[in-house]
């Protein structure tokens, strides 16, 4: 299990990647994000692999509990909380099975899938070049030992699709 603070979480504090999908907001449908046909096509495929996660019961049913309380980096955004599957903690990366599920506790106390993450154990990762997948290349986080990426597949994020911070959401 690991924990996480803003601070710890990676040297990137602007959020990741503000490039062509700043303003993600067609999420929900079928729309351009502005990265090409095929981070398109990467991105549904996850949204239709992670529906079922919508409900944080069925999550932690399929291996997915709660790994960290609410993550977050005011005034960029939060992350939310994450909920890991470690049995999938290992080099292979699959659009369709992220490793974890980032949720936000709504004030009724529900949980709502905002994005997920994929993640590679640094100590498992024997190549030079960073791990990848939808065209992009996962983050260092030496501290946590983990390389990663967030996707806001189903809360879009101002700071783009593959930020670390939403500013949408709140701890």
């Amino acid at each position: 299990m690991w924990t996480v603070s803003a601070a710890r979480y990676g040297a990137d504090r602007r959020g990741g990647r503000a490039d062509a999908a700043d303003g993600f907001q067609q999420c929900a449908g079928n729309h351009s994000n502005g990265l090409g046909e095929s981070v398109d096509r990467d991105i549904a495929r996850a949204r239709n692999a992670t529906a079922q996660f919508k409900s944080v019961d069925k999550a932690i049913a399929a291996g997915y509990p709660r790994k960290t309380e609410c993550v977050a980096n005011p005034p960029q955004g939060a992350m939310g909380y994450h909920f890991q599957n470690d049995s999938m903690l290992d080099t292979t990366l699959d659009v369709e099975r992220p490793e974890v599920l980032v949720y936000e506790k709504l004030s009724d106390g529900t949980f709502k899938l905002n994005g997920v993450e994929y993640l590679v154990p640094i100590s498992a990762w024997k190549n030079s070049e960073a791990p990848a997948i939808m065209g992009q290349k996962l983050k260092k986080a030496e501290r946590l030992g983990i390389w990663y990426l967030h996707v806001w597949i189903w809360e879009p994020s101002p700071s783009g699709v593959f930020a670390d911070w939403n500013p949408r959401v709140k701890c």
